[in-house]
């Protein structure tokens, strides 16, 4: 969800401006994600790298996601929606995380989407501490090394258990996936546009959406393998 700052920037306003203008975005693509029954939705909201941002603008991003907590939690509970942070969300402030804790707990229980939240969030980390986790199952004597396989790695990834992501969409002109869940994309399409967060809306979803349509997805096979099954 890139282009917060620089949407701001262009028009005179704060930074912090820009990602109040985005988390109105992400209300937009949350509710179109779950009408197009959309079962897996993950949002970039803040990297590990985000904590070296000047601290007026990460203080006040940690009080735009507990707004965003507070204010969103019912239409997530009505909606069936489940929310699952990804990343090292202890170094979250304590009261962000105790409202975290509280919207996770009472959402556990929903399955007609899961909304996953990346927070203080490294893809180059997620696969350290996943490498971290398979030690530690080897040195208990619970796993053989020659027993650890991509369903190992797999299994110690904060997305454990979920599909892999169909398409991934970058907002705001870069086109690199900046450190975000590099395991998991590997067959992922890309779809980048120049649209800043804060103006990307049910309008830019959908072109994505079409685009995301029209391509041939092969996996290393050919195409007519692919049609054929």
């Amino acid at each position: 969800m890139d282009g917060n700052g620089r949407w701001a920037e262009r028009k005179g306003l704060p930074r912090l401006e820009g990602h109040r203008r985005g988390a109105r975005s992400v209300d937009v693509v949350v509710t179109a994600c779950r009408e197009l029954n959309i079962p897996h939705l993950t949002l970039y909201a803040f990297s590990s790298e985000n904590w070296g941002r000047p601290k007026d603008e990460v203080d006040g991003l940690m009080e735009l996601l507990s707004i965003y907590l507070r204010k969103e939690k019912k239409k997530l509970l009505d909606n069936g929606i489940r929310l699952n942070p990804i990343g090292e969300i202890e170094r979250l402030p304590d009261w962000v995380n105790g409202l975290l804790e509280e919207v996770i707990e009472d959402s556990a229980h929903n399955n007609d989407m899961v909304l996953n939240i990346a927070l203080s969030y490294s893809g180059r980390e997620e696969l350290a501490r996943a490498a971290r986790l398979i030690c530690r199952a080897v040195s208990r004597g619970d796993l053989e090394p020659e027993e650890i396989d991509f369903n190992a790695l797999n299994d110690n990834l904060y997305t454990s258990g979920q599909p892999d992501p169909d398409l991934l969409i970058r907002t705001g002109g870069e086109q690199r996936v900046s450190n975000f869940l590099l395991w998991q994309l590997a067959y992922t399409e890309l779809y980048f546009t120049k649209t800043l967060w804060p103006d990307f809306r049910k309008k830019e979803l959908f072109r994505a959406l079409d685009v995301f349509e029209s391509r041939d997805r092969r996996f290393g096979l050919v195409g007519t393998q692919v049609r054929n099954d």
